[in-house]
């Protein structure tokens, strides 16, 4: 039985920064952020969004009537959540209008929960094949102003729906995996800002991916010409070249030429938007699906790596109607209908987050979006409303 990926969708909150702009502004050449980053735009957060909205907003793009109905289980996979106690899926299951009769549950590993969610909605699909599993990956990147991460910030949520036959990509059971204890990467829980060694970060990401390589072909007999591109874990653009660099010279001129070319396409949306964390690696997969040369029955390598840290290597199949599946996915117009921010006006989006919980507040979200918004807190619970 085949299990896999039967549709994929992705939000983002409606502003944004510039990075030329940015880079002006913190004294930096702009061609540091541009091309030795790979950063053009980043999403920034406003006070009525959060990881709940965006996995929400994701999520409302692909669900249907009979989806909803046949949702076993909601994984949210995040970083960011909202809560010490209560899950994220908790208030996107209701959001959702989803039913009370199933699982809600939250996971997190730095950025790579997301794959973990994945896996585990497939084996949950495979014991059950009439149900499906709704995986939303949704992160803040979150580093500070005028801090060496600021430029790797950004926001934005995966929804992911799990079930037998599916429509994208077949999930293969091929996968391989690893963990040890690096501090490159972490948030005490006091602060919510990250903390990142950001050369050991990239250190361990191209150690583990190497290493995972190596195990992958080892285990499956399969070489770098067997696949039509990767998507990466891309924090940052740069990041997917600098692992991918260290196998090309296992394929020949013409086939190092096109991952290239794929590995380009897979970095167009994350490019634009920055770090999403935990969905990160499957907007890369959905920037090469609709932006490279894909076609049914190739075989594509996505690499998932988490900060701190644990990375996970596999395959998807691409099925044979994918193209119909993900064409109603218009990212394009989504990002270029994001409304640009100056720099001062960003610095003031970023400061003006409800933290404090002991402060009845109020947001001042847009009216009629029809999107979810958290609009604030009252007598210490946060409150969501779709707009």
């Amino acid at each position: 039985m085949t299990v896999g990926i039967d549709k994929l969708a992705f939000y983002t909150p409606g502003l944004a920064l510039d990075m030329v702009e940015l880079a002006k502004a913190r004294g930096d050449e702009p061609d540091k952020y541009t091309i030795g980053i790979g950063q053009s735009v980043q999403s920034v957060v406003p006070n009525y969004e959060d990881v709940v909205t965006m996995g929400v907003n994701a999520a409302k793009k692909i669900l249907t009537a009979a989806d909803i109905e046949a949702i076993e289980m909601l994984i949210f996979a995040t970083e960011s959540g909202v809560d010490n106690s209560k899950s994220a899926a908790v208030f996107a299951q209701k959001l959702l209008n989803l039913s009370p009769y199933i699982r809600t549950i939250e996971m997190k590993q730095a950025c790579y929960a997301g794959t973990y969610g994945l896996m585990q909605a497939k084996d949950y699909v495979r014991l059950h094949p009439d149900k499906k599993v709704l995986v939303i990956a949704a992160d803040i990147a979150r580093y500070g102003l005028k801090t060496a991460g600021e430029v790797t910030q950004g926001a934005g949520a995966i929804a992911i729906v799990v079930s037998a036959d599916p429509a994208i990509a077949a999930i293969e059971d091929d996968s391989v995996y690893m963990s040890q204890d690096v501090p490159d990467f972490w948030r005490p829980v006091a602060s919510t800002t990250a903390l990142v060694d950001g050369h050991l970060s990239t250190d361990i990401y191209k150690e583990m991916f190497l290493t995972l390589w190596s195990r992958y072909t080892a285990k499956t007999k399969l070489a770098l010409a067997d696949f039509a591109g990767f998507a990466f874990h891309l924090p940052y653009t740069k990041m997917g070249k600098k692992a991918l660099d260290q196998i090309l010279d296992q394929a020949t001129p013409e086939q190092q030429k096109f991952l290239q070319e794929q590995l380009a396409a897979s970095q167009v949306y994350n490019r634009q938007v920055g770090n999403l964390y935990t969905g990160s690696v499957y907007l890369a997969l959905l920037s090469l699906l609709q932006q490279g040369q894909i076609i049914a029955g190739q075989r594509l390598a996505v690499f998932s790596y988490g900060s701190g840290a644990e990375a996970e290597l596999f395959s998807l199949k691409i099925q044979e109607n994918f193209q119909s599946a993900i064409v109603g996915q218009d990212v394009v117009t989504m990002l270029a209908d994001r409304r640009l921010l100056s720099v001062s006006e960003y610095e003031d989006v970023f400061n003006s987050q409800l933290f404090d919980y002991q402060v009845d507040a109020t947001t001042a979200g847009p009216k009629n979006t029809d999107r979810c918004q958290f609009v604030g807190w009252q007598n210490g619970h946060r409150r969501y409303q779709m707009s």
